[in-house]
């Protein structure tokens, strides 16, 4: 195998990690969502949790697309 291809292969699955992410966002909204309309009088106070968990995940989505990125065009 070529070590460009190497590198794209390596960088579209590293690429996967954004998608990841997108369903653990939609996930923790929905979730949160359901929860605060079962109990209304909860939800505030899980809504801190609520914005950490999007920045976690949301962040690890951002790293695997900067992995990706330096994938190809740094190596």
């Amino acid at each position: 195998m070529e070590p460009e291809a190497a590198k794209l292969i390596g960088a579209g699955i590293a690429a996967i990690g954004m998608g990841a992410a997108a369903i653990g966002v939609g996930n923790l909204f929905g979730q949160f969502l359901s929860g605060a309309l079962r109990n209304p009088s909860a939800a505030q106070g899980q809504f801190t949790n609520l914005i950490f968990g999007f920045a976690v995940t949301e962040a690890l989505g951002i790293f695997s697309l900067l992995i990706s990125l330096l994938l190809i065009f740094a190596v």
